[in-house]
Order: C-alpha cells, then structure tokens, then sequence
C-alpha cells in the first residue's frame, strides 16, 4: 500500500509536479470526504488504542491491591468499594456494581454485574463502528469520484471541435478520475484492518475482565464467610454472556 502511494507520487514527479498535494487536487471535490473520512479514522485508531492499553481497562496492581484491602479490613463492603472506585476504570466499575448489590440475592447480583459489563463494553466499543462505516463508504466515494471525472473525461472529448489529440483527453481525464478511486481504497483498507485489530483486542480486554471479576467474587465471598459475614456474590461472572450479546 505504501510502494503503491509512491509509485503514484514517483508518477506525479515523472510529469512535471512532485507535490502529493497536487497528485490528491486531481482528485476533484470527492478527495474532500474522503480527506475527512481518513482523519476521522486516524482519530478514531488513536484514541481506542490509548483507551484499550491494559492499565486503563484492568490498572497494573488492582488484584494485589484489592487482595490487600480485603485482607486488611476484613472484606469490609464499604473500603473495597472505596478502592474499586478509586481505580477509575472498567473493572473497577464492575466490580463496585457487584458491590452495591451486595447482601442481596445471587439473581439481582448477576443481573446487576450484567448490566454494568454491557455498559462497559459498548463504552470500549465507542467510535469503533465509525470505522467500519468509513471502510465501507470511502471506496464508495472514490468510485464516485471515479465515474464523475470519467464523465467530464468523455464530455471534454465529445465537445472538442479538434479531430487530434482526443486520445491524450480522454486519458488524462481517466487518469485524475482513477485519482479518487485509489485515494479512497488508501483509506478504506486500513480502517477495515484496523476495525478488526481493535475488535480482537477489546475481546482480549472482555475475557481478561471476566477472570478478574471472577476471581474478585471467589476473593469477597471467602473474606466475608472468615469474618462471619457471607455475602451473596456470585461465584460465576456474566461478562461472557454480555459480550455476546453486545
């Protein structure tokens, strides 16, 4: 894709002009949305990526750390709700969601820890289906582009008064026309690749989720039953089945 854009700019500079601004300009009006589509991409791939690292979805330390808490107060409800709070961060939610329904029955804890891991998903899939919209439309938009230039490629030549040189036109014109067409599969392919690439890694980041959730209840319960103080918080998270159903 790359050897590909600079054999168009190598092209452009064999012609006379060594700008890929001037190789995009040829493009026509269509190169506008298409300018726009690949930024709102790059955008989107950025933000999600920072989003997703692990230490923003699951902080480095919250088991040891929660393990500490439980440890030193006695699988208090209120303290390890504080440090589930403080953690500002996916995990940290769901488990406080958990915690919140403490003491009451296992079914009004699992459908409460579903609801917040659905929330939690669709707030780690935000934007990422902009990118597949973009993947979509942008060879859309070069195609348009395409047969618009191809138009006024034919127009140009149906209306020259001069027998010689309509080849040279109608070659050009395909030339500027096939402009869109490549610009807008430049930009569609790495938002398809990238849409996929952050989709595995937010069911990476789910699964990773769900073990700790697991692992947070198993922690609780066996704190809580030491101090005399059982809690009914399931022993198997729902995270799973939110993903599916996300």
């Amino acid at each position: 894709m790359i050897d590909f854009l600079q054999a168009l700019i190598a092209q452009e500079a064999a012609s006379g002009s060594t700008s890929l601004w001037e190789l995009a300009k040829k493009g026509g009006p269509m190169m506008i949305p298409i300018g726009i589509c690949s930024l709102v991409a790059l955008a989107v791939v950025f933000e999600r990526m920072v989003t997703l690292r692990r230490t923003n979805v699951i902080p480095t330390g919250f088991m040891k750390g929660l393990k500490k808490t439980l440890s030193e107060t006695g699988g208090e409800r209120e303290a390890v709700l504080a440090y589930c709070n403080k953690s500002k961060s996916p995990i940290g939610r769901i488990c406080a969601a958990g915690l919140n329904r403490a003491g009451r029955s296992i079914e009004t804890i699992e459908k409460r820890i579903t609801e917040a891991g659905e929330h939690e998903i669709l707030r780690l899939r935000k934007y990422l289906r902009s990118l597949a919209v973009i993947a979509s439309v942008s060879p859309l938009l070069g195609l348009t582009g395409t047969i618009f230039g191809m138009i006024r490629a034919f127009q140009t030549v149906a209306f020259s008064g001069e027998a010689l040189g309509k080849t040279e036109q109608l070659a050009e014109g395909i030339y500027e026309a096939m402009v869109t067409t490549a610009a807008g599969l430049l930009v569609a392919i790495p938002a398809l690749i990238f849409y996929n690439w952050l989709s595995s890694k937010i069911d990476r980041r789910v699964a990773e989720m769900d073990h700790v959730s697991i692992e947070f209840a198993e922690e609780f319960m066996a704190s809580s039953e030491q101090n005399g103080e059982p809690e009914s918080l399931p022993l198997k998270s729902e995270l799973k089945r939110s993903k599916a159903e996300a």
